[in-house]
């Protein structure tokens, strides 16, 4: 990337920060103005784009590395003891399903792609990501308890889908005998040491951050220094013995999140920002990498399949979920629309791409294709759906058992949506 083109993506985020609030009004995202913006230096030759996978991937690894522990880490896991049923069913029951769903109708909508490939589609389309769906998960109209369900789930399924994306990746690479690829045996292994060294840095460090913070020793302007570092040592630490990092980042977020205490959120502020930071790198790096993949492989099988993971891979699992949950239709409906594909999807893609190459071009575009559609669909959606769904029967009924706190939502600051009960 020439010195042009630098100049170009850093006035793009300074005059983004200046209008944010306007375009968000306008339904005009920030992954949709970078991923144009990448677009365009790809196509006037301003980075080269042969080049960009291999450059590609410390921006890449970093940035999933802090979305998995700040997404993990922010999730008060200990405090949904009354809600916790439904969290397990999306989780637990939805997501596996909706990964079989979206890997048999790529393997079956996608001939060329083998069973491994086909895995990496339905499981990098799997995860949901609510920064994409702000004026839903912000908006007062919706119940708050809509609200939460949605957050959390966005909060966990990257971190939980994220070992079937490395298991499909090692596989399609052994089965493309691909050199130092993993075997199936060796990746396995490497998902347990990430877990396990994880674990222990992201629950000592929450300790040791708690305690020295009880005992005057931290100074609080470089507690979220100290995050941002921590999420990277469990990484690293178990890359070098063999684990797997993305893994561990998750795992660490976690035990972070349950052992850091009550200042556990505002330390991870700072974090939350630098990811915002390096997430519209990423969508910058997809418009100039993959976009071109996207047109060249644009065809009504793709589009069909963007179509189908957004709705009924998508909605029928959350749908068999939820059965004796308690939830109505249209609470179900809601929820079932509003997994938006994005960061995590993204990120997936794009390191399939490095470690596969042009193998994984079919793979990578439908990805790709996915997560544009979901870009516009939910963005332009969300805020009328979720004033019709606020203003429902089912909403005023899930309201009334109460209201409960809301939870950060990943993603650069957005301007606040008015509900009615701003009026």
């Amino acid at each position: 990337m020439d010195l042009v083109a630098v100049l170009v993506v850093m006035v793009t985020i300074f005059v983004w920060t200046l209008v944010s609030a306007s375009l968000t009004r306008a339904d005009l995202s920030a992954p949709i103005v970078f991923v144009v913006v990448g677009g365009v230096l790809a196509a006037t030759d301003l980075v080269d784009r042969p080049s960009a996978p291999e450059t590609l991937t410390p921006l890449v690894e970093v940035t999933l590395v802090w979305v998995l522990f700040s997404d993990a880490a922010r999730v008060p896991v200990r405090e949904f003891r009354h809600e916790v049923g439904q969290y397990v069913r999306l989780l637990g029951v939805g997501l596996p399903l909706t990964i079989l769903a979206g890997w048999a109708l790529a393997a079956w909508m996608f001939p060329e792609l083998d069973l491994w490939l086909a895995l990496v589609v339905g499981a990098a389309l799997a995860p949901t990501d609510a920064a994409l769906g702000v004026p839903v998960v912000t908006n007062p109209v919706v119940p708050s308890r809509v609200r939460r369900l949605i957050t959390v789930e966005s909060g966990l399924n990257d971190g939980i889908a994220t070992p079937v994306v490395m298991l499909a990746i090692a596989g399609a690479a052994s089965a493309e005998g691909i050199a130092d690829a993993p075997g199936l045996r060796e990746a396995l292994l490497e998902l347990l040491v990430g877990a396990v060294v994880g674990g222990a840095v992201g629950g000592a460090g929450g300790w040791l951050l708690r305690t020295s913070r009880a005992r005057g020793w931290a100074a609080e302007d470089f507690a979220g220094i100290a995050v941002l570092a921590l999420a990277l040592v469990g990484y690293a630490g178990a890359v070098t013995v063999g684990g797997n990092g993305f893994v561990a980042a998750f795992c660490g977020g976690m035990a972070f999140g349950a052992t850091a205490g009550r200042r556990r959120a505002a330390e991870l502020v700072f974090l939350e920002q630098v990811s915002g930071l390096a997430s519209l790198f990423v969508w910058l790096a997809f418009g100039v990498v993959a976009l071109t993949l996207v047109a060249e492989n644009l065809d009504l099988t793709t589009v069909l399949y963007a179509v189908l993971s957004l709705t009924v891979v998508r909605m029928v699992p959350v749908a068999l979920a939820a059965l004796g949950a308690g939830l109505d239709r249209g609470t179900v409906l809601f929820v079932g629309w509003f997994g938006p594909r994005g960061l995590a999807s993204l990120v997936f893609a794009l390191l399939a791409l490095e470690e596969l190459g042009a193998d994984s071009d079919r793979a990578v575009a439908v990805v790709g294709m996915t997560v544009l559609l979901s870009v516009v669909a939910h963005g332009v959606s969300a805020g009328p759906l979720a004033a019709r769904y606020g203003a429902s029967g089912a909403a005023r009924r899930m309201e009334a058992e109460g209201r409960v706190d809301d939870l950060p939502v990943r993603g650069l600051p957005r301007a606040p949506v008015r509900g009615v009960g701003d009026r």
